[in-house]
């Protein structure tokens, strides 16, 4: 029969896979916008008023943000070298989609990827033309340098989506990566999950079945008590699955950013930490918004993993600021074995 054992709840995002010079190329796109910070939105200037006694120009100053970033590598070997020691056989991640795969037009709250395997590859150079500074510099880190097929697990996809239908569950189904045309910004496997793959597994992929969740955009985004369901529900599937094997189950995303909101990150790394179930559920989803929103990712591997005998700690937490304002994203480490 499978068994879990592993679990990662770990960050994905740009910051992660660019230098720390890097960084400020975000800071234009950071100043023009509107940010989400304690469920509601600010103007950059008024974020900078209102945190101007945390220190925060020191902490995103060069010196900071090189600090900052080597703790970051230091966490991503770490868990990359948890992952080799356990070994798994196959994994699930639970991740999101940011216009990679889904556009507007049809717009699914979780999809299920049922085909036999998935690809990645490098990006056209008129598309990666298309991506903003500080997003374009860290391809490498989602990217294989030439076309290659990554095995899935259809067998477990086929599984749980006849189970969610038993339980009340409407998944989308996906056979193939949507396939849009140039200029689109995108081929290939969305950051989510190329990520694990690239600097989580260091290219030596394991049979994969990503669970994929519309986190960022309205008007369905799913609710932390339904994302919390979903991964009990996996949970469920995987414990009647039929099969010898070893599984890791990840979340991928988060944490807080655009803005940085360290307490809210830290209260949620204290309930996974706790098993806190009912924390997680009842979040309120205005403090999910942006890209924080990429915590219910992590939510969901909750609800799969507070199930098991599993147990760990932080590897880091680490915010990298890279403004006064607060603005950068929070990286978060955590592994159970």
């Amino acid at each position: 029969m499978a068994e879990i054992v592993l679990g990662l709840w770990t960050t994905h995002g740009p910051q992660l896979s660019t230098t720390p010079e890097e960084w400020m190329l975000r800071v234009k796109a950071d100043r023009a916008r509107r940010h989400w910070y304690k469920g509601q939105t600010y103007a950059f200037e008024a974020l900078v008023e209102m945190r101007r006694g945390e220190n925060l120009a020191e902490r995103a100053s060069l010196e900071g943000r090189t600090l900052s970033h080597a703790a970051c590598q230091a966490a991503i070997r770490r868990t990359a070298e948890i992952w080799k020691a356990v070994d798994p056989d196959v994994c699930v991640i639970f991740g999101n989609d940011q216009r990679e795969l889904m556009l507007p037009a049809l717009q699914p709250a979780f999809t299920v990827y049922h085909g036999e395997t998935f690809w990645n590859g490098p990006l056209p150079e008129e598309r990666a033309a298309t991506l903003p500074p500080g997003i374009v510099e860290a391809e490498w880190a989602n990217r294989t340098p030439e076309r290659t097929e990554y095995p899935a697990l259809p067998e477990l996809a086929a599984g749980l989506i006849e189970r969610g239908i038993e339980d009340g569950w409407d998944f989308t189904a996906s056979n193939q990566w949507p396939d849009h045309p140039s200029p689109h910004h995108h081929v290939g496997t969305p950051h989510a999950f190329a990520y694990i793959l690239r600097r989580v597994m260091e290219d030596r992929a394991v049979p994969v079945l990503p669970i994929i969740t519309n986190t960022f955009f309205p008007p369905n985004q799913p609710r932390p008590w339904r994302c919390f369901a979903l991964g009990e529900l996996v949970g469920r599937v995987l414990s009647e699955w039929d099969r010898d094997a070893r599984v890791a189950v990840i979340g991928s995303g988060g944490m807080s950013h655009f803005v940085i909101d360290e307490g809210f990150d830290h209260a949620l790394i204290d309930a996974i930490g706790n098993r806190d179930a009912d924390w997680l559920r009842g979040i309120d989803p205005a403090l999910m918004k942006d890209g924080t929103s990429e915590l219910l990712n992590w939510v969901s591997a909750s609800g799969c993993l507070f199930g098991t005998g599993l147990s760990g700690e932080l590897i880091d937490y680490v915010p990298c600021y890279r403004t006064e304002a607060g603005s950068g994203t929070a990286q978060g480490f955590i592994a159970w074995t």
